[in-house]
């Protein structure tokens, strides 16, 4: 056994990581020591670049180079104390401990097997404490491989050699013996086991760290998608129940409306009916009167005196009572077109009252979907000019000459903004007071940005509304559709909700809905595009201005 001087010589000769006598003993700038491996493998595990024990930070890893009075030290001390080199763990001295299931027994018991506390690499044999004996007293053992029991022996032997295998070759990824390095792995890098070891562990604990990481990472993604549609759930049960006072509202005012009508019309027929009265009445009267004349007439004609019938007969030969004229007289309940157009008017107003606030309703949970749009001077038209801070873009009319850009347009006169979107949603606002002609929407990142096309459409990755000459407005899907717009607008809000495949136009200061562009399924990812027009005319000279958004 070694003296207590050479203990205390040990002690001063550990390595502070892995608490071993040093194997390739460096030291670092603030003047601690370690083993080169253990230092490496501890600088892999972590971001900083620091000392394990006095936490001392550098810039940069130090250059590692190995102490030779240190290492003829450690050297030694292995000598002196080859036992302490390599120690015997507290299990091992238990002396009489019996073989447990998972241990390992000693190779050369017979009668009752005792636990073993090492393996030999040289002698490919496992020894209690007893059968140890000899590996720690002879001189031709002591330079025999000696590690913590472990069972099937031959696999840490080289079969081409039949050395134990202590070194690891990085050019193969595999373990390898001193005469190995000598024949197919001559040229190869090759280093301790221990220290592949070290590296190994250092590189584990490493991707273990980055493991857990993405772990987390996963977790919160999970609680951000449970927390989603949890938000989904109450939108939902918000827009039903909006939908349903909405609709109830205009059931509502559909019933009213019915209802006010058949009063109208009942009121029409009951004075109808009354004028009907007083027509029959006055009618039935005439053919009283008639049917007096009828029997006065039939009475002369059975005289056949004539001064007798000439003097009873001067008027009533002659003349007929008197009667209207009931051919241009007629009775009808028709409640008339100008009734019913005004009910449908009332209906209309109401009807266009509720999208109103529907749109106004829609339009303030939209705009809490608002981004912060810049423009991107790699895509702009060289006819263009940016504002500095890229929030307005007007046409100058002369092209300037900026450097050549696979993402800029060469054709028309358009800019991109800086960021694209490849999920969720999102809205902003574009001032366009001011123009007679204007172009805005998104586009698809892989659009044609090289050729002119004065009608952009979703075939070719296009999705916009424009201002098409001083009172035309369309919106380009394909062949055009003419818009119907009360207000000219001065401000257009643009929604894009990527899952659902739809982009959506606003009228802001008039809370209306322009045009919405649905059923799409969207692959690439889009951005807001922004288009001036020409100044033909000279009353397109305006600015698109993108608005801050201002919450509610």
């Amino acid at each position: 056994m070694a003296s207590s001087s050479i203990l205390l010589s040990e002690e001063q000769f550990q390595c502070s990581i892995c608490l071993d006598v040093f194997t390739e003993p460096v030291s670092i700038p603030c003047g601690h020591n370690y083993c080169k491996a253990c230092i490496r493998g501890y600088w892999d595990s972590t971001d900083l670049c620091q000392c394990p024990m006095c936490k001392d930070t550098f810039d940069r890893r130090p250059e590692l180079r190995v102490n030779t009075f240190i290492s003829e030290m450690a050297a030694q001390l292995k000598k002196l104390a080859p036992v302490e080199a390599t120690p015997i763990t507290p299990r091992q001295t238990q002396t009489t401990t019996l073989v447990k299931s998972g241990e390992v027994p000693c190779d050369v018991c017979t009668d009752t097997k005792l636990m073993a506390l090492k393996s030999c690499l040289v002698c490919l044999a496992s020894y209690c404490e007893t059968h140890l004996e000899p590996h720690q007293i002879l001189a031709s053992f002591k330079k025999h491989k000696l590690i913590d029991p472990v069972e099937n022996l031959e696999d840490r032997v080289c079969k081409k050699h039949e050395r134990p295998m202590e070194l690891f070759c990085k050019s193969d990824q595999m373990c390898v013996c001193q005469f190995c390095t000598e024949g197919d792995h001559k040229s190869h890098k090759t280093v301790p086991i221990e220290e592949e070891y070290g590296e190994r562990k250092a590189q584990m604990r490493k991707t273990k760290g980055k493991v857990q990481k993405m772990i987390q990472e996963k977790l919160l993604k999970v609680k951000e998608i449970k927390q989603a549609v949890e938000l989904s759930k109450i939108d939902a049960k918000r827009e039903i129940a909006d939908s349903v006072q909405i609709f109830t509202a205009l059931v509502r005012s559909i019933e009213r409306s019915q209802a006010e009508l058949i009063e109208v019309v009942e009121e029409k027929q009951k004075a109808a009916e009354k004028r009907a009265e007083g027509l029959i009445e006055e009618v039935e009267q005439e053919i009283t009167e008639l049917k007096r004349r009828s029997t006065e007439l039939e009475q002369l004609s059975d005289i056949d005196d004539q001064l007798i019938f000439l003097q009873r007969s001067p008027s009533v030969c002659t003349t007929l009572p008197p009667t209207k004229n009931w051919s241009e007289i007629s009775v009808h309940s028709s409640v008339g077109v100008g009734t019913l157009r005004r009910v449908m008017s009332q209906l209309e107003e109401t009807l266009g009252k509720e999208i109103e606030n529907v749109c106004v309703a829609d339009l303030k949970r939209i705009q809490q979907c608002a981004v912060d749009v810049t423009l991107d001077p790699d895509t702009v038209h060289p006819v263009l000019i940016l504002a500095e801070d890229g929030k307005q873009v007007r046409n100058g009319y002369i092209m300037q000459n900026l450097p050549a850009n696979r993402k800029r347009f060469v054709e028309n006169p358009r800019v991109l903004g800086k960021e694209g979107f490849s999920s969720g949603r999102f809205y902003y606002e574009v001032q366009v007071k001011g123009k007679s002609r204007w172009i805005l929407g998104v586009a698809s990142e892989s659009i044609n940005r090289k050729v002119c096309d004065v009608s952009p459409s979703p075939v070719d990755g296009y999705w916009t509304v424009g201002q098409w000459n001083i009172n035309e407005y369309k919106a380009y899907a394909g062949p055009w559709v003419n818009l119907s717009l009360r207000e000219k607008p001065q401000k257009v809000g643009v929604f894009v909700d990527y899952e659902e495949g739809e982009v959506s136009f606003y009228d802001v200061e008039a809370r209306s809905h322009i045009y919405s562009f649905t059923g799409y399924t969207f692959t690439d990812r889009l951005y807001p595009l922004f288009s001036t027009g020409m100044n033909t005319h000279g009353d397109n000279s305006a600015p698109l201005i993108i608005s801050t958004i201002k919450s509610d």
